[in-house]
């Protein structure tokens, strides 16, 4: 697991803005949040595969107690996948062969096809059949044309999103930052997202906690949603 610190400066400067106070809100309303797991695919929790993030398996235990919490709050949990196809490589270039080598490209879509080995949730999440499922095309599940998942979950009156999942500095990022330009509130799991190292972990929360999320622990999240969440943390934590 990532040991997180913000950066001083960063935590001056939020609690400046904040009147005395590090996080935006104590409380959440389970009926307008959502739960928002980001590519916890096999492509990035199996060794070996090219896209592995070796930190991702170690909060799948956290992941999987938010969305207990949330379930049984009221609350939406999403899990969004990435998925890739052939036009993938004429649609986005700069990254595929542009960022990362050619034969790179080729071994990362081809995990991420759908019905390839890599593209399926890893084993270990606790998916059940109420949850909501998304794809997305792009780092970002909120930039245009990547996924339907604006829409549905407006639908569903949701206004807040607890992100977490893989990479903390890629596509969690990415999907936060979007979300809160399109106006959601958004908090980043501190322990509920993994890339490669704690550095690379603290930059982006860090970042994040400035101006575009609040950074909280799963503990805090579970805490904030409903009695009932906090009794559900706590015994799971047991």
């Amino acid at each position: 697991m990532h040991k997180t610190e913000l950066h001083p400066d960063a935590v001056r400067l939020i609690r400046a803005r904040r009147g005395g106070r590090l996080h935006v809100r104590e409380s959440l309303d389970p009926a307008r949040a959502a739960l928002v797991v980001v590519d916890m695919q096999t492509a990035f929790l199996k060794p070996g595969l090219p896209s592995e993030v070796p930190m991702a398996r170690d909060i799948v235990p956290n992941i999987n107690r938010l969305a207990a919490a949330f379930r049984a709050a009221g609350g939406t949990v999403v899990w969004v996948y990435t998925t890739f196809d052939d036009d993938i490589f004429a649609e986005w270039s700069s990254f595929l062969g542009g960022t990362v080598s050619p034969e790179l490209a080729q071994r990362i879509v081809g995990q991420l096809r759908d019905g390839a080995e890599g593209h399926a949730l890893w084993p270990g999440m606790d998916v059940e059949d109420g949850d909501m499922r998304a794809v997305k095309r792009r780092f970002s599940a909120f930039i245009h044309g990547s996924s339907d998942i604006e829409d549905r979950l407006r639908a569903r009156g949701v206004d807040t999103l607890a992100v977490t999942g893989t990479l903390t500095n890629v596509c969690c990022e990415s999907t936060a930052r979007d979300a809160m330009m399109r106006n959601f509130n958004v908090i980043m799991v501190s322990d509920g997202n993994a890339t490669y190292t704690d550095a690379i972990h603290n930059a982006s929360l860090t970042s994040m906690s400035i101006s575009f999320a609040d950074v909280m622990t799963a503990d805090q999240v579970i805490g904030a949603l409903t009695p009932i969440g906090s009794r559900i943390g706590a015994a799971a934590a047991e």
